[in-house]
């Protein structure tokens, strides 16, 4: 992956951009807009960006088994189908939710692939280091059990102090002024996903600030 902004391009099917062509479009966009990578869910979506612009592509696929809480790349079957896809960077659950023999495993049974770890805590990004991951995401701060209250920062402080491998800042940064803060800090790269390519939660985000100080 390259250093700089990495966009997220995503939209689940409830959602209204939800369409391989529309993200296609994002990241042409965003690729004009003077991002250096696209991060991106699921095999339509993926094909179609890579028809489009010929960034580094981080990919995932999400999807859900009932045993399982992990639901980002969480099995053998879907870094099989990313590989098939072909994305140059593949990320995936490495909280502590995920069997550290799964995540040992990945160099041995795919040589050559560079994966990125989606961590929530210290302690999962250290441990994604020492088994070997390429990258470090804080992808996951907030989403899991474990990480509730966490500050994004102090983690992401922790992870490029202890951790080898690049550490990419990653989740609920919503603004230039954050992601210039995790870059100075010493973040190889930072993804930016809603607050670029997700209009309802922009709008809310307005709308929430409008209807606070509206008079009769």
């Amino acid at each position: 992956m390259n250093r700089g902004l990495i966009v997220s391009c995503q939209a689940l099917p409830e959602e209204p951009l939800h369409s391989p062509f529309i993200m296609g479009q994002m990241a042409v966009a965003a690729m004009q807009g003077g991002a250096t990578g696209i991060r991106a869910n699921g095999v339509l979506d993926i094909l179609e960006i890579k028809k489009k612009v010929s960034l580094p592509i981080i990919g995932i696929i999400k999807k859900e088994y009932p045993d399982r809480k992990p639901y980002i790349t969480p099995t053998y079957a879907e870094i099989d189908t990313l590989l098939e896809v072909g994305v140059d960077v593949i990320a995936l659950d490495a909280t502590i939710d995920q069997e550290e023999s799964f995540l040992k495993s990945l160099k041995e049974k795919y040589p050559g692939q560079e994966f990125m770890a989606d961590v929530s805590t210290l302690e999962e990004g250290i441990r994604a280091d020492r088994i070997g991951m390429d990258y470090i995401g804080t992808t996951l701060i907030g989403y899991t059990l474990q990480s509730q209250n966490l500050d994004r920062f102090s983690v992401l402080g922790g992870l490029l102090e202890k951790c080898r491998q690049p550490v990419i800042a990653e989740g609920n940064v919503n603004t230039p002024q954050e992601a210039a803060r995790a870059m100075e800090s010493g973040a190889y790269a930072v993804v930016v996903g809603s607050a670029i390519t997700r209009p309802q939660c922009i709008t809310r985000w307005f709308a929430d600030a409008v209807n606070a100080v509206k008079t009769d």
